[in-house]
């Protein structure tokens, strides 16, 4: 069942991390003080982050130096196997994420950032400070829109030369699949 994000309100602190990534290494938010940073949630097994998935590697690519991309796996690999660590590096070979990607594995983070769905994209300023949440771009699994990230890069554009973003529209993907007890309140 497709979920919308929540809508975070604009300015809120991004919630602090520090956890372990696919590659065995770690990464902590603190360690990106002064970045633009973009905290993506995805997961590999929801055909709304394989339909976007190949665009997100480019983005990342092309603000490189500019804004640091961080992808966030927080699915409950128990019941969604597809989300494991394994499926996580291929999916990131298949997708050419050049980017850290992590592993919420208590869903902690998933809830301090209010990640609804997969994908769900949370842009932060060189403060830390929301300045987008919303869609990659308007490419859905049943449309023929093509992959081109543009909401997240006019956001991204916004952000950087210092105007205001327009047009937040809410992500829409697969519910994040909490482990029993998890659910958000």
């Amino acid at each position: 069942m497709a979920v919308n994000s929540f809508m975070v309100p604009l300015g809120s602190a991004a919630p602090d991390f520090d956890l372990p990534t696919i590659s065995g290494g770690r990464l902590a938010l603190s360690s990106l003080k002064g970045s633009p940073v973009l905290v993506v949630f995805l997961s590999n097994h929801c055909p709304y982050v394989r339909r976007i998935e190949s665009g997100l590697g480019p983005y990342a690519t092309d603000y490189l130096g500019r804004v640091t991309t961080v992808a966030i796996s927080s699915n409950d690999v128990v019941n969604y196997p597809d989300d494991d660590t394994e499926h996580l590096i291929e999916q990131a070979k298949r997708a050419g994420f050049g980017f850290p990607y992590l592993i919420d594995e208590t869903q902690d983070v998933a809830r301090a950032y209010r990640a609804a769905c997969t994908p769900d994209f949370f842009l932060y300023d060189a403060d830390h400070r929301l300045a987008y949440r919303g869609e990659f771009d308007s490419a859905r699994p049943r449309n023929d829109e093509p992959v081109t990230g543009a909401s997240l890069r006019t956001a991204t554009d916004a952000m950087l030369s210092g105007q205001t973003i327009p047009n937040q529209n809410p992500s829409l993907g697969c519910g994040i699949k909490w482990k029993p007890g998890n659910e958000p309140e």
